[in-house]
Formats: structure tokens, C-alpha cells, sequence
């Protein structure tokens, strides 16, 4: 059995919905998602989702260009697979995901708004998410 069966149930259910797929769009209602600036979120427009992975407890999107987005949902995250083009919610929800089929709600139950979202460029700056241990 896999350590965190709900994360590799996310990444199979990704990989199916939106591997070789290009991002047409991401949509951020909640500014305490995001964690970084560098590279900017619309430098990930038009790129194709080529590879969809776990480093320890983030869920990782891997772009061409060496654009990556990492996602930490923590205990209340969760990821929502809705008609393309959906209104976010204005509670509980961060961040909308746009796909040709669908879009990717990036959603939280709790008040304490943990989720996070990091975009980063090159495999160095990936690899400073992986902070060894058991996966």
C-alpha cells in the first residue's frame, strides 16, 4: 500500500485528465495561495502538462521550459475536477486551473488557509521541495 494512497490517487486521476494537456489559464481568487513570484503564473499559459508527480506530500506538474508548479494541499485540500470555464467559489476555494475539458478547483475546508502553490523554474529549484525522508 502507498504511504499517502489519497496523493497517489490525485496523481493517477491527473495523469488521466490532464497529462499532454496545455494549461489554457490559471485563475487565483485567494492571494494566500500563491507563494511565489518567480517565474509568474502566466508564464504557465499555453504550456503542456508533461509529467505529474509526488515529491514527499506535494503534487507536482512538470512543464515544458522546466516549469513546474508544486502543490501542497495539507489535510483539508483537495482538488476538484469541474466544467471548463467554472465561477470559483468565493469561500473555500483558491484557484482555478484552465484545460480544454475542464477545469482543476484547488479547494480547502478550513478557515486556516494552509494550501499552497509554489511555481518554479529549472530541476535546482524543484529540488529544494524534496527534503528526503520516506516517500
Amino acid at each position: 500500500m502507498p504511504e499517502l494512497p489519497d496523493l497517489t490517487i490525485y496523481v493517477e486521476a491527473l495523469e488521466a485528465r490532464i497529462k499532454g494537456q496545455p494549461l489554457q489559464a490559471i485563475r487565483i481568487q485567494s492571494p494566500s495561495l500563491l507563494k511565489s513570484v518567480s517565474p509568474p503564473v502566466r508564464d504557465f499559459d499555453g504550456q503542456t502538462v508533461e509529467r505529474i508527480h509526488l515529491i514527499g506530500k506535494r503534487i507536482v506538474l512538470d512543464f515544458a521550459s522546466e516549469l513546474h508548479l508544486v502543490f501542497h494541499l495539507m489535510v483539508s485540500g483537495r482538488f476538484q475536477w469541474k466544467k471548463r470555464g467554472v465561477a470559483i467559489p468565493c469561500k473555500r476555494a483558491h484557484a482555478a486551473f484552465d484545460f480544454s475539458d475542464g477545469s482543476l478547483l484547488v479547494t480547502e475546508a478550513s478557515t486556516k488557509k494552509r494550501a499552497s502553490l509554489h511555481a518554479v523554474n529549472g530541476e535546482s529549484a524543484l529540488r529544494e521541495f524534496d527534503l528526503g525522508g520516506l516517500d
